[in-house]
């Protein structure tokens, strides 16, 4: 008889070490509830570090290297300093300059769309910012429809993604020119919301996340601010129009504790400057004025600081996804819909 070679004894695989850069869980192992029955979402105890959160490290590097698109568009008549705003929004001259119409300058007939793109980089993560500036908004004696250039545009950004993801041998990474972020300037009149301004946020807001401001904040005093701002919240609910963050989006109790805090203070009431002053011995961003400087970053002399943090350190991500998971998927549903029934009918035909 052979002899009978007993079976090889291997080793028990070692748990590896959670690595030093990851910081420590205070509340010990995760241990997964049991869910459903059969044992299907079953789990237990984890026998030692696998390495699970190291995802948002590995995302962070991943959005490091590739850097993000934001593209913002800034609506209002001439003179109410969206370029001003923008340029102060980030800190530099990333915004067209367009100043009022010259004697000699024709109004142009109809609403122009003009874009400029900016790489911008904070903290090693890099940004390519498109502005989307529209002049002509606003400024002819007969306004009507004056939103369709920009309704146009928008859409075309939509059609124009559309087609690259369809494509059979489509681009690994799609070059994104939808628009994510609509600032509406509203004149600081005081008074109430033109007919102009009801008509584009109506139409608008149903194809673009729409942030209403009130351009020019300072030459309001504080009680006609904030009569302004509660007289506009009416209007835009009297109307049916629902700015971003839009109620019916928030995820949970939390995003809604949040987003209420935000829909209670719009329409965000700014000021924009790009010029320093010495106050109290620091540099600050400013307007001068005969009583001294109105401090643009000072929340007690405007809500600049309250559209900075919301639109860019806490909603910028969600801009850009309510964009792409709300507004551009709604177009594409439509447009494949249309193409489906168009297609049925030219076979009904034949």
């Amino acid at each position: 008889m052979s002899e009978i070679v007993p079976p090889e004894v291997r080793p028990k695989p070692v748990v590896p070490a959670k690595p030093s850069h990851v910081a420590p869980h205070s509340s010990g192992p995760f241990v997964p509830s049991p869910q459903g029955t059969g044992g299907e979402g079953r789990g237990s105890a984890l026998l030692g570090y696998i390495g699970i959160d190291t995802i948002i490290e590995q995302m962070r590097k991943k959005t490091m290297k590739t850097g993000f698109d934001f593209n913002i568009m800034v609506v209002g008549q001439s003179g109410l300093g969206k370029s001003t705003l923008v340029n102060t929004l980030f800190k530099s001259q990333v915004s067209r300059r367009t100043t009022s119409w010259s004697r000699d300058e024709k109004i142009p007939k109809t609403v122009e769309i003009k874009s400029v793109s900016h790489v911008i980089e904070e903290g090693g993560v890099k940004m390519k910012l498109t502005v989307i500036d529209t002049p002509g908004f606003g400024d002819q004696i007969n306004n009507e429809n004056c939103w369709e250039p920009i309704s146009k545009y928008i859409n075309e950004q939509y059609e124009k993604f559309l087609k690259e993801e369809v494509n059979i041998a489509r681009k690994k990474r799609i070059p994104d020119t939808r628009v994510h972020c609509c600032l509406y300037f509203i004149s600081p009149t005081g008074h109430s919301l033109r007919q102009l301004d009801i008509e584009f946020m109506k139409h608008l807001s149903r194809v673009v996340n729409i942030i209403p401001v009130i351009a020019k904040s300072d030459t309001l005093t504080l009680d006609e601010k904030t009569e302004f701002k509660q007289r506009v919240r009416k209007e835009l609910e009297a109307c049916g129009i629902e700015c971003y963050p839009q109620k019916e989006f928030d995820e949970d109790m939390e995003d809604k504790s949040d987003n209420d805090k935000i829909r209670e203070a719009m329409p965000f009431a700014v000021v924009g400057s790009d010029k320093e002053y010495q106050v109290n011995g620091k540099r600050v961003l400013g307007r001068k004025t005969a009583w001294g400087v109105v401090e643009v970053e000072n929340p007690n002399h405007c809500e600049f600081s309250l559209l900075r943090d919301f639109m860019i350190r806490s909603h910028l991500q969600d801009l850009k996804e309510v964009t792409h998971n709300i507004h551009y998927e709604t177009y594409r549903a439509k447009r494949l819909n249309d193409n489906g029934a168009s297609g049925g009918n030219r076979k009904n035909t034949d």
